[in-house]
């Protein structure tokens, strides 16, 4: 039935900054999706090759430092170029088991020239196709010593079965305008992708189910300091200082009511399951659409700009 879906949270380690083994693993939980008859699986922020976690362990600020440079340089290389078809396999795994994928990704964007990360959080739907590609708005906090800020380019939903399906990434979720400008296009199945904390996921879940009267997908990573790859830049220097526990998980699912589907899962690696039904959407949406029968156009209206944006134009 279109009108229910079955989501898969994916909430795993990467094989950290190493872009190549970690394809392998997010395909092998693409067909465990699949095999779960999933319609739809979601991968947490930054996951393929893995979040910036050396930067608050290792004095990441640090002006010119050679250990800042050296990692930095190892995480550009195992970046994605999806111009050069770095994401090839997983389109193909998503097109052989029908099944829709979003995908935290660190991209190295060609029409920026190719040196500068972007957080991009990828939607490839069940013919294998990628539809949009949202960078990361505004990086956060000690992100921006690696991230550059994105564009409203990939502010797009999309539609699955009866649903009309969207995302962000981490703290953009906390952006009122950028929930909005997905909301505005008919989103009712948000997809919120994080690094990896309950603390970040418990409350944001709720409120913008709460808010949009939709459902919320929150997905999140899950890493311990085992997980740092022996052959990683300064490895010593990284571990020397890593938390047994970088990132939790709290993955979870919270229905149009707001009230968990899925609540919290801490602590665990692995695929987590729940299905949504489309007829709550129409439900809750009697007493409050905030873009719709709530909202006031003529007072107050939102203006997005879609441009992809690139230091050079050729005419």
């Amino acid at each position: 039935m279109s009108s229910i879906l079955k989501i898969g949270m994916a909430q795993i380690a990467p094989v950290w900054l190493n872009k190549e083994k970690t394809i392998e693993k997010v395909n092998s939980y693409i067909v465990k999706a699949a095999k779960e008859s999933c319609d739809l699986v979601v991968f947490g922020e930054g996951l393929l090759p893995g979040y910036p976690f050396w930067l608050s362990i290792t004095n990441g600020s640090a002006f010119n430092s050679p250990i800042q440079k050296e990692i930095h340089a190892h995480y550009l290389k195992n970046a994605i170029t999806i111009e050069k078809g770095d994401l090839n396999s997983i389109c193909k795994t998503a097109k052989e088991n029908s099944i829709a994928i979003y995908l935290g990704i660190i991209e190295r964007a060609q029409n920026r020239g190719g040196h500068s990360l972007y957080c991009s959080l990828v939607y490839i739907d069940k013919n294998g196709e990628i539809q949009s590609v949202h960078r990361k708005l505004q990086p956060t906090y000690e992100e921006r010593l690696t991230w550059s800020p994105g564009d409203g380019n990939g502010l797009k939903v999309h539609p699955l079965g009866d649903f009309t399906v969207g995302g962000l990434n981490c703290w953009e979720n906390w952006m009122p305008l950028p929930r909005t400008a997905l909301y505005a296009q008919g989103e009712n199945l948000h997809i919120a992708v994080w690094p990896g904390a309950e603390k970040n996921t418990f409350d944001i879940t709720k409120f913008i189910a709460k808010e949009s009267r939709s459902f919320v997908v929150s997905v999140s990573g899950f890493m311990t300091f085992e997980d740092f790859p022996k052959d990683t830049p300064h490895y010593d220097v990284i571990i020397k200082n890593a938390p047994k526990i970088l990132a939790n998980g709290g993955s979870c699912i919270a229905g149009p009511d707001g009230e968990w589907v899925i609540p919290p899962v801490v602590g665990e690696e692995g695929l987590f399951t729940g299905e949504v039904n489309y007829q709550k959407v129409l439900e809750e949406r009697h007493n409050f659409d905030c873009v719709g029968h709530y909202s006031r156009p003529d007072i107050t209206k939102l203006t997005i700009n879609r441009e992809r944006q690139s230091i050079i134009d050729f005419s």
